[in-house]
Order: structure tokens, then C-alpha cells, then sequence
């Protein structure tokens, strides 16, 4: 394993982290811990194998480990904040709306969905990182693409009841 072969996954890996977590940031961190923790345990890659799985399979194994370890999230009301929200840039309603119907599934199906759909993996590959059964792989596929169909076509019924009330930083 080389700094080239390593890093040619690096986008891969950023987008992954990106949309588990819902955070630049904290995607960043991930990738960076992945990437730490790659250097550290370097000899149980074996040459030959598939490295692309086994990155994919230590950043999900770091993630699980991180949300076990967070405390709760402090909920706040909207109504207190949202004069200091800025609104989102024009034309990209669409890409938020995925966004967060992508935060809003289970983090199982979300995995499996992104490394398949998002980083065209195999279903075998999927599996392998995840530790599941390939039947389990294709189950929660189908039903994260059924569950992200209906909380889409929900978003766009939906009125934007919340974009008047934000207001533009300057």
C-alpha cells in the first residue's frame, strides 16, 4: 500500500463520510481518523485485496464506534435560532431537500444505499465492509430507495413553510 493507491479513494471516502455524517466537518475528522487508523493497521492489509473495501470498511467501523460514544444531541427550538438562519443559495433546494431526506433514514439503509448507489460497490463489496449477508445488502436497498422515494415526493408536496421566516446574514 502507497500514498497513490491510497489516495486515488480519498473522494470516495469524503463523500461517504460527508453524507453519514451531515457534517463537513465532521467528515473531515472521519477521514482523517480513517486515514490514521489505515497508517496504524497498514500490515493487515493484505496485497492483493480489494483496498478500496478495506478503507471503506474501517471508516464505517470508526463511524459506528464515534455514534456510540456521542452523547445526545441538544434539541433547539427553531423559533429560538431562526433569526440568525441564513437562507440556503438559489438552485440548490434540491440537493439540501436529498440531503436531509438522506439524514432522515436509518443509518443502516443509508450506508448500504450510499456505498452502493453513491460508490458504485457490489453488492458482495457492500456486504464485506458493512459485515452483513449480500441478502441483507440487497433488503435494505430496496427499502432505503423506497423510503427516500416517499420522503422526496413528501419534501416537494410540502409548502416551504420555513423559508419566510429565515432571514439573509450580511
Amino acid at each position: 500500500m502507497n500514498r497513490a493507491q491510497v489516495a486515488e479513494h480519498l473522494p470516495g471516502l469524503r463523500r461517504y463520510a460527508r453524507v453519514l455524517t451531515g457534517d463537513a466537518w465532521a467528515a473531515d475528522d472521519l477521514v482523517q481518523d480513517t486515514l490514521e487508523r489505515a497508517c496504524r493497521k497498514w500490515l493487515l492489509w493484505r496485497t492483493g485485496s480489494d483496498l478500496r473495501a478495506w478503507l471503506f470498511t474501517l471508516m464505517h467501523h470508526l463511524y459506528l464506534n464515534q455514534r456510540r460514544a456521542q452523547a445526545p444531541h441538544i434539541a433547539v427550538a427553531l423559533e429560538d435560532v431562526q433569526d440568525s438562519l441564513q437562507a440556503p443559495a438559489e438552485g440548490r433546494d434540491e440537493a439540501i431537500d436529498l440531503e436531509r431526506c438522506l439524514q432522515r433514514l436509518p443509518p443502516e439503509q443509508r450506508a448500504v444505499l450510499l456505498l452502493v448507489t453513491l460508490e458504485d460497490m457490489a453488492y458482495e463489496d457492500a456486504a464485506r465492509v458493512l459485515a452483513i449477508p449480500v441478502g441483507t445488502v440487497m433488503s435494505r436497498l430496496s427499502r432505503a430507495r423506497a423510503r427516500l422515494r416517499e420522503l422526496m415526493a413528501t419534501q416537494a408536496s410540502e409548502p416551504p413553510h420555513a423559508a419566510p421566516f429565515l432571514h439573509r446574514l450580511k
